[in-house]
């Protein structure tokens, strides 16, 4: 069957598990909720709302100050999926098939957690503006390309990068709908996801074994999520703090940004994304509990 074969490959496993992930109950952050929250004891209200209206950068907010936060919301992340994990691993090897998949479901939750806070920290639009559960096609790209960054390949830093450009050059704040879809940044998404899909693949093989043993395989599990979670976070906070959104002088209007040239010969990100939608990618998901607004 053509869509059992499809959800093999390495990058239609990742999508399909980003997507479930993305669905699970306190993964998709509210952007304006956030900045106001996090950005409560450290900038005066018309720095917030301009923050919220437009953009952190726009705001004239430091990017030494955006590091801060960007730090506390890490490490309530990194607490928060470790804690997770090590729960999982409690009932030992009996439980496995069920606490293995759950956790990789948890912890792609939790990196699209760290995604979108990170993201709007310092001055990306807001990923998931639109209604119901499906992902825009353009947010599934950038986010591939985020994860990329947080797993340290040099093409989703570069495609990062390229898109960054992108809105920076065009004062646009919504994402590069073509560049990421069907144009010149989309073959390097499709190399991200199929990366990542191998990756995870190894991580969950990984994470069963630290289970196998009951209460022991809970404090290893836990101590693997944390020695993992916690440099992809920082890697991806540093890569974002080096763009050109964070200059101050970069302002935000409503449109959406010029694509570049379009890559005929390589099949759109929307049809890929289109097969997620009906199949069934064996993967259990866990709920992410909503945090308080603190974080």
């Amino acid at each position: 069957m053509k869509q059992g074969k499809e959800i093999e490959h390495p990058e239609s496993r990742f999508f399909a598990v980003l997507l479930a992930a993305a669905k699970l109950p306190g993964v998709r952050i509210q952007r304006e909720a956030y900045l106001r929250s996090a950005l409560a004891r450290h900038c005066s209200e018309d720095e917030i709302r301009r923050a919220v209206e437009e953009t952190p950068a726009a705001a004239g907010i430091t990017v030494e100050l955006l590091d801060k936060v960007a730090n506390d919301s890490i490490r309530y992340e990194t607490a928060k999926v470790s804690a997770l994990s090590a729960a999982a691993g409690i009932p030992g090897i009996l439980a496995l098939p069920a606490t293995v998949p759950a956790d990789l479901a948890q912890y792609v939750g939790h990196m699209l957690r760290i995604s979108q806070k990170l993201a709007y920290l310092y001055s990306w639009p807001d990923l998931f503006s639109g209604e119901g559960d499906d992902v825009d096609d353009a947010t599934v790209g950038v986010l591939t390309l985020f994860f990329g960054v947080m797993f340290g390949t040099q093409s989703a830093n570069v495609a990062v990068g390229k898109v960054a450009g992108m809105m920076s050059k065009q004062v646009a704040k919504k994402l590069p709908q073509k560049a990421l879809t069907k144009g010149v940044i989309y073959p390097l998404v499709k190399k991200s996801a199929a990366y990542l899909g191998v990756q995870m693949t190894k991580q969950s093989f990984a994470k069963g074994v630290s289970k196998a043993i009951p209460v022991v395989g809970a404090v290893v599990s836990g101590g693997l999520t944390f020695a993992t979670y916690l440099p992809m976070a920082k890697r991806l906070k540093k890569h974002l703090a080096g763009l050109p959104l964070v200059d101050p002088s970069h302002q935000v209007v409503d449109g959406e940004v010029v694509d570049g040239e379009v890559v005929e010969d390589d099949e759109s990100f929307a049809s890929v994304h289109a097969d997620q939608h009906g199949a069934d990618t064996d993967t259990d998901t866990a709920a992410v509990k909503p945090e308080d607004a603190r974080s």
